[in-house]
């Protein structure tokens, strides 16, 4: 089975990729968009585990 189509691949390695970037050398504005992108893809990291989304009052459709 292709790795890529289990769920949360892309998610997966969308953070890790945010996560490698180095944010010394960019602007102010350019370090939050990433930081606030780590943190959003942090977030719905965090809702889709199988573990949370029993506890949620939110039904994901596929």
């Amino acid at each position: 089975m292709d790795p890529r189509n289990t769920p949360g691949y892309r998610l997966h390695r969308s953070l890790t990729n945010l996560k490698r970037i180095e944010t010394a050398g960019l602007d102010d504005a350019d370090q939050e968009r990433i930081e606030a992108a780590r943190t959003l893809l942090q977030n719905v990291s965090l809702l889709t585990q199988p573990q949370h989304s029993e506890d949620a009052d939110t039904q994901v459709e596929s």
